[in-house]
């Protein structure tokens, strides 16, 4: 934790600072409601010069899937260009020429999808997505060998009009690359700010798991489904509970499918409630009661993607709709769910547990929108000043870059608007924003990940059958699982899972600094615990306990930020607007 504490005025309405609690992550008196009797206020000091942090929350990319070759992209006629900076750090973990050569996917148990790793150009933005499950993806890692993603995730699909590398008409497009030339935009973040190359998926696993990772640590204590016999969704924890490792959608959220579930224990959100600090999760498609150009509304509003066809010279564009449910996390918690998708009473409501009046008073009157909200609404409170400290931004799903409905051009445009937005704002001298991802998709990744949990499951196969109990570095991981959310030992969180992209941007980042800690989605967990909680844990076995510091991507050692100058990128082509 960092030594020293910054304090400053709110930026929202003058309310009463309530007191944070104690740093002892295993108190079971931990207020879970939507607030404190102060309605859920603005409290003011923090561990470092951070006072807004916005984590952009985009789905299933692997590191190497965007920046396996960086600093060094093709370059091609007609696309964006990129040139690193002569500065840009070399001791970088992605392809070397070896890998790109020789490929242990080469392995002929891939049969007609083995190959090596191959660039996917700009016009190919649409793929097929590709196998991520929780057991597949240890398949494989095959014991660490690396070897075996076309038989084990790789899904055939488009682009189709591949024609150098023939293993992209069959499963091995999962060994597909993008380059600074496509993901542009993450590429000129990444020279300008800093970035990490050891940051993995808490556990292995698809969206849901991810998602819940990234807000409680903890995808044990999954206490109740339906249908109750969705048994691909979990697995035993051996105490008699279970474990979520698939996708079912939020209980009672009106816009969920046939297969709910609900989740037990705790979250930040409770923590951040307690402790009186305004926060959100905004997702694209909340808010019910818009209608899109194309006359879409509810659950059924859509977008068709900006860029995404559906093959070679096609005009046939993708849609989808733009919320999905099990990419919502806080709505698995009945603590801070919104099934409804209730409405916020106002703008200056945003954030907070309890209604905001039109003096920029508090009330007694909880808001009903509990903290869950549309995308939209937070680019409009910011606007009409009432920026939340924490706030998760999860793009409409045709921008979240999900392969098969998304891509990374369009995930761009989300990203750049939003970066660019909040840089032009007063408030952005004590802002971060984090950029991190909910899982791989099943891309490969040819670094095994570092294992701190073991389990022993049937759907755990990492080093043998039911067997996951060795890492990347050959050391064993702790002897025990992890506590469930009744402190018994849990099954069912082999981890940690694949790598991911992690960028921090902000006037306190690390210019052009690439950072080797190990961290994992509850790293920013731990982020928000130590700015804002003096360091308090959720408990109840979460990850947060176990995760490396994001620390090393600040620089917070002068009493100015080191990195006062803004990147103003073009959002369709990810290239440098202004720079100063």
């Amino acid at each position: 934790m960092w030594g020293r504490k910054f304090t400053v005025a709110s930026v929202a309405c003058a309310v009463t600072i309530a007191t944070i609690a104690g740093c002892n992550g295993d108190d079971d008196n931990v207020d879970t409601s939507s607030g404190s009797s102060t309605g859920g206020s603005s409290a003011s000091r923090t561990a470092t010069p951070i006072k807004h942090l916005v984590v952009i929350f985009p789905e299933n990319i692997s590191f190497d899937h965007y920046f396996g070759t960086y600093p060094h992209a093709a370059n091609p006629a007609g696309e964006p260009r990129f040139t690193a900076a002569d500065d840009t750090p070399t001791d970088i973990d992605n392809y070397t020429a070896e890998l790109l050569n020789d490929n242990p996917n080469l392995n002929p148990a891939n049969g007609d999808g083995a190959t090596n790793p191959f660039r996917l150009d700009r016009s190919q933005a649409l793929t097929a997505d590709q196998d991520h499950a929780y057991e597949d993806e240890q398949m494989a890692f095959d014991d660490g060998a690396m070897d075996l993603f076309p038989k084990s995730v790789g899904r055939g699909g488009p682009p189709p009009d591949v024609t150098e590398a023939t293993a992209t008409q069959n499963k091995g497009l999962v060994a597909g690359y993008y380059d600074g030339n496509t993901v542009t935009a993450l590429w000129n973040y990444a020279q300008h700010y800093a970035m990490s190359d050891n940051a993995y998926g808490t556990t292995f696993g698809p969206s849901t798991p991810g998602a819940i990772n990234l807000i409680s640590g903890q995808t044990n204590g999954l206490i109740d489904m339906t249908p109750v016999d969705s048994t691909w969704a979990y697995v035993a924890d051996g105490n008699g509970g279970k474990t979520l490792i698939g996708d079912p959608d939020p209980m009672g959220d009106r816009c969920s499918g046939n297969t709910q579930a609900r989740m037990g224990g705790r979250n930040i959100g409770d923590l951040l409630n307690k402790a009186g600090v305004t926060w959100g999760w905004f997702e694209g498609g909340f808010d019910l009661g818009v209608v899109n150009p194309d006359g879409s509304t509810g659950c059924e509003r859509a977008h068709v993607t900006r860029v995404a066809t559906t093959g070679k010279d096609s005009n046939t564009r993708v849609q989808s709709n733009d919320y999905i449910p099990h990419h919502e996390p806080f709505q698995y918690y009945a603590s801070t769910a919104n099934p409804e998708h209730d409405r916020p009473f106002n703008t200056a409501s945003i954030g907070h547990s309890y209604e905001v009046n039109s003096n920029g008073e508090v009330t007694d009157t909880k808001d009903p929108a509990n903290h869950q909200y549309d995308s939209h609404d937070f680019f409009d409170a910011v606007e009409a000043g009432n920026f939340p400290q924490v706030s998760f931004l999860k793009a409409p799903a045709y921008q979240d870059g999900h392969a098969g409905y998304s891509d990374p051009l369009d995930e761009q445009d989300f990203i750049v608007k939003v970066v660019n937005f909040l840089q032009q704002q007063s408030a952005w001298k004590n802002t971060a924003v984090i950029i991190a991802y909910d899982d791989s998709d099943g891309w490969y990744d040819h670094r095994y990940s570092p294992n701190v949990n073991p389990s022993a499951t049937t759907s755990d196969v990492l080093n043998g059958a039911n067997t996951c109990n060795e890492g990347g570095d050959g050391s064993k991981p702790r002897a025990t699982p992890l506590d469930g959310i009744d402190g018994k030992p849990a099954q069912g969180r082999c981890g940690h899972g694949p790598r991911l992209p992690l960028l921090v941007i902000s006037p306190w980042a690390r210019s052009n600094y690439v950072d080797h800690t190990v961290t994992d989605q509850t790293s920013v967990l731990r982020f928000i615990e130590d700015n804002w909680l003096d360091g308090r844990r959720i408990g109840q076995g979460s990850f947060d306990a176990l995760a490396g510091s994001l620390e090393g991507m600040f620089d917070f050692s002068a009493d100015a930020p080191p990195n006062q100058s803004t990147l103003l990128l073009d959002p369709e082509t990810g290239t440098i607007e202004n720079h100063g």
